[in-house]
């Protein structure tokens, strides 16, 4: 018989499940107003209302975030891309590609870790192949949550279930225990992502911001091939590579005002300059990977003490009708037109030629105390959501190397999973990898309140003993079923519970159950730990029960209700395989 607590309890969850699935509300605010029930009836204290905000998970997603976008900006991913996979085309080569380096990865290092270096790749090929990101993401975070399961480092449950056999038994599982059926798993989950991605709904996000409002199509800049450029005595083609087809080249302005046909075979040679069109991000990578000039040579410092915005030229500003070559805009005012982008238009010619328009949207850079009163001089409106690099110097290295180390200290036990991925979110700030403007909208509010605001709901059925039921259930239908039949009920309603707790708290409640549930029925507890251990690192139906799930929500445009279209399938899969597996390796 339920007490009204867990009842209560029950209905909220349930509840909160329903709305999450009608999809009408967001899911942030789905989460905040299951917060609100949850305290008004009880079941969440008023002083742990709150307690999710402090929570291990909403910082761990949150630093992955924003190291991931770290890295996206290196240009690093790119490079690799271009160099050992120039020519996987097609959709399903390149998810196979994803979900296995993924998978593989993850079975040494924190599976979010593993996760957030690739999916800056995934956001490449997606472009390469005009697909949704949504395509390549979601099997992603379910490929790494299937690699952690191949190591005792892999996942979290990995970490708990050998203490707890050690509790029980006196002997605790080793690293590589878990290498059989967790590579059985992993292989089998790799060749169904791949073959069934197709269950995925193509999304994109929805940004109802300034970015989105401001949309530009495409820049008009130059840039100059120098003596340390890479592609400096190489042809156009060269160039054409690294732009991965995301920019174009228009023109090349050679010595003596020749201009010269932008064909593939084309010889860049030193002083050239080149006119580009693409997005800023495209531009940036560009300009940073073929190590170009821009700015005619001048102002090329990226320091402290320089700056680089966009702005709008606005229907009463000064510079309406003239030209950067003719105002002489860095002469005069110490100020670089880096680039311009007019609306439907391809701007073809020299950068300092090109007469400004009403609308136009600029790229600007100049002295950090002098660049604003410039804007405010001259009436233009600055875009202080989106500030470039155009033309600085990324050290492409640097937010990889920040990431390796932040996994290596997880991997090695120096440093919590949380504090590692702060201090390397911290240190992307710091070393300028991403602008701090860029960092907050890395950081994907939503994301961060929906996980804060269900952490002390989903908490409540552990504290007023809603789990204790679920747990006596089992008990009474085990003893109706067969070894296999037991041992796949663990395995299930491990996977069941974990959406509302995280996968730690799963291994730690279920576990003992495991273990009893076994000696009940005559069984060794070690097949039922493993069962544990793999359902509560096998969460595919919700974005909530896991980290890496989460990861991917906001970047995929995902709606709750689009993880069981792939993950319920997925889930049948690992039952299927899993629980032969463990008779297998672990008789009972």
């Amino acid at each position: 018989m339920l007490t009204l607590p867990q009842t209560l309890s029950f209905a909220v969850i349930i509840l909160m499940m329903a709305a999450f699935i009608w999809g009408r509300l967001r899911y942030d605010l789905v989460a905040a107003l299951s917060l609100l029930a949850a305290v008004a009836v009880g079941v969440v204290p008023f002083d742990e209302a709150f307690s999710g905000f402090s929570d291990d998970i909403v910082i761990i997603v949150g630093s992955a975030l924003l190291v991931s976008a770290g890295v996206a900006r290196s240009g690093i991913m790119e490079f690799a891309l271009q160099r050992y996979a120039p020519g996987v085309t097609s959709v399903r080569a390149q998810l196979a590609l994803l979900v296995v380096t993924v998978a593989i990865l993850s079975a040494f290092v924190k599976n979010i870790g593993a996760l957030a270096i690739m999916i800056p790749i995934a956001f490449q090929f997606a472009r390469r192949s005009g697909v949704s990101p949504s395509t390549f993401l979601m099997p992603m975070a379910f490929a790494s949550l299937l690699g952690g399961l191949m190591t005792q480092i892999g996942t979290s449950p990995n970490v708990v279930v050998p203490r707890l056999r050690e509790e029980l038994t006196g002997t605790s599982f080793t690293m590589f225990d878990f290498t059989p059926v967790g590579l059985a798993l992993t292989a089998a989950g790799c060749v169904f992502l791949t073959l069934f991605y197709f269950l995925v709904p193509a999304r994109e996000r929805n940004d109802n911001g300034l970015n989105a409002a401001l949309a530009i199509e495409n820049y008009s800049a130059e840039a100059r091939i120098t003596a340390t450029s890479t592609v400096a005595g190489k042809p156009l083609s060269a160039l054409l590579r690294i732009s991965a087809g995301e920019a174009a080249i228009t023109a090349i302005l050679r010595a003596g005002g020749l201009r010269i046909a932008p064909l593939p075979d084309a010889i860049l040679h030193e002083d050239d300059i080149v006119l580009i069109e693409g997005g800023q991000e495209a531009l940036d990578r560009l300009v940073a990977q073929a190590k170009l000039e821009v700015g005619a040579g001048r102002g090329k410092g990226a320091g402290p003490e320089t700056m680089a915005v966009e702005a709008v030229v606005t229907q009463n500003s000064s510079l309406i009708g003239w030209s950067a070559q003719h105002l002489m805009l860095y002469d005069r005012f110490n100020v670089n037109l880096l680039a311009v982008s007019r609306k439907g238009t391809r701007l073809n010619q020299r950068l300092g030629s090109i007469t400004l328009n009403f609308g136009d949207i600029v790229m600007l850079r100049g002295d950090s105390q002098t660049l604003p009163q410039f804007l405010k001089d001259f009436e233009l409106l600055p875009l202080a959501e989106r500030q470039v690099l155009l033309g600085s110097v990324r050290r492409g290295l640097v937010p990889v190397s920040i990431l390796i180390a932040a996994m290596g200290a997880t991997a090695l036990g120096l440093l919590p999973v949380a504090l590692a991925f702060f201090a390397a979110a911290v240190a992307m700030v710091l070393f300028r990898a991403i602008p701090l403007r860029e960092a907050y909208d890395a950081l994907d509010g939503p994301i961060l309140v929906m996980l804060a605001a269900l952490i002390p709901v989903s908490e409540s059925l552990r504290t007023t003993g809603a789990t204790d039921v679920i747990a006596a259930v089992l008990a009474d239908l085990g003893h109706m079923l067969p070894g296999e039949g037991a041992l796949a009920l663990m395995l299930i309603a491990a996977m069941m519970v974990t959406p509302f707790l995280n996968n730690a708290a799963t291994v730690l409640v279920m576990a003992p159950i495991a273990a009893s549930f076994a000696a009940n029925l005559g069984y060794r507890p070690e097949a039922f730990l493993m069962a544990v251990a793999i359902g509560a690192g096998c969460d595919f139906l919700t974005p909530i029960g896991h980290q890496c799930n989460t990861l991917v929500m906001g970047p995929g445009g995902y709606r709750f209700s689009d993880y069981p279209r792939l993950g319920l399938p997925l889930s049948f899969m690992v039952v299927i395989v899993a629980v032969p597996m463990l008779m297998l390796v672990w008789p009972l």
